[in-house]
């Protein structure tokens, strides 16, 4: 683990040992009594709350580390919901959640995993400070934001995450997948994945305008729905993925229609380096009997391998068992500090845990840590 103190590298073994072996929740003062054997709340809560370790190069450490053990198929964004009482937590407040459909009283977080068909791994993260924290500054100074941290869209968190991990990091960079059915900017977003030269799968809502508005050639708004409306009268592509419990065949039929007018149309800025925008492409899943497609997505990937991309839109319910996994089993919903260090501390640290306990889990051996121990 990149930390540059023994005493830094220490603790956080003893604390990545609870979040995998403490039963139940992960407090502090429980891995304190289960891990170390002596009453060291007051060192981990420094170590995880108030020490400057930087978690940045945590992740990085961990990413390569993946990145050397499994072959990651896409890049998969995740909201992560943290509820909460009160407001004095880093970032709390009551706010739509997208994944929860209704208004809760939380923190949201931006996850990004490593993902393939067995696994998937949160490696970045980022926290979304509501709106209301921007002018808050005892409560920013309490929980020791830094200045240039303010409220932003969603898809602005995404875009940087992602520039670290191509950039800084020197990833080499899969598909993106992203869920934004309830993102009102799609298009923000979209652009940005296409001036930065990264294949994507956005998806969408049925009512998404599938042309930008600066390529219309008219006020009327064909919206994705509609496009593979009418592309699902030339026919439909039928895929099996395993049995049903009756023992009848699982699958779903899909449909792919090119959107209209998008090679060399509108004006995009060009990063230097970066390949030009391809031809953006509406994928659509329409489930036997249905009148109306059930999923819509906008890529910009060859549909001609449609089995592949059928493959990845199926990955977000792969991160979905694990971001459950990593609530359930390895206390990521258990953070007890107020601090915007230390949440970013203690969701690195979680995404540790996991990624250990996983990759042991698939080389079919019992989970023994080689840490060492402490007395």
């Amino acid at each position: 683990m990149p930390l540059t103190r023994s005493d830094q590298r220490r603790w956080a073994e003893m604390y990545v040992r609870g979040l995998i072996y403490v039963p139940g929740r992960k407090s502090i003062r429980r891995i304190s009594d289960h891990v170390v054997g002596w009453r060291a709340d007051q060192c981990l809560q420094q170590f995880v709350n108030q020490s400057p370790w930087r978690w940045e190069p945590v992740r990085l450490g961990l990413a390569r580390h993946l990145v050397s053990e499994v072959t990651p198929r896409a890049w998969v964004v995740q909201e992560a919901v943290f509820p909460k009482n009160g407001d004095s937590s880093v970032g709390v407040a009551k706010q739509y959640v997208s994944s929860a459909r209704r208004t809760l009283n939380c923190q949201l977080g931006l996850a990004v995993f490593m993902a393939c068909h067995e696994s998937s791994f949160p490696v970045n993260w980022r926290l979304m400070l509501p709106r209301c924290w921007d002018d808050d500054d005892k409560r920013r100074a309490r929980t020791h934001v830094p200045a240039d941290e303010r409220h932003r869209h969603r898809w602005s968190y995404l875009l940087e995450a992602l520039d670290e991990m191509v950039g800084e990091w020197s990833l080499t960079p899969p598909p993106v997948l992203v869920d934004a059915r309830h993102e009102i900017q799609v298009e923000q977003l979209v652009q940005g994945l296409e001036e930065r030269g990264l294949s994507y799968v956005v998806q969408v809502g049925p009512d998404t305008p599938a042309v930008p508005a600066a390529n219309r050639s008219s006020e009327r708004q064909v919206t994705v729905e509609e496009l593979v409306t009418l592309s699902a009268r030339r026919g439909r592509m039928t895929v099996h993925w395993g049995d049903r419990a009756d023992g009848g065949p699982a699958g779903s039929h899909f449909v792919a229609a090119t959107v209209p007018g998008r090679a060399g149309a509108g004006p995009v800025r060009i990063v230097p380096g970066a390949p030009y925008p391809r031809l953006r492409r509406v994928l659509a899943e329409w489930p036997s009997g249905r009148v109306r497609p059930s999923s819509v997505w906008l890529t910009n990937l060859d549909s001609s391998r449609m089995s592949e991309l059928i493959g990845l839109v199926r990955l977000p319910g792969r991160t979905n068992q694990d971001l459950t996994r990593l609530q359930c089993d390895f206390g990521l919903r258990h953070f007890e500090g107020r601090s915007f260090r230390g949440w970013h501390h203690h969701v690195t640290l979680a995404s540790v845990a996991h990624a250990y306990s996983t990759l042991n889990r698939q080389r079919q051996r019992q989970p023994e840590m080689s840490l060492r121990p402490y007395a």
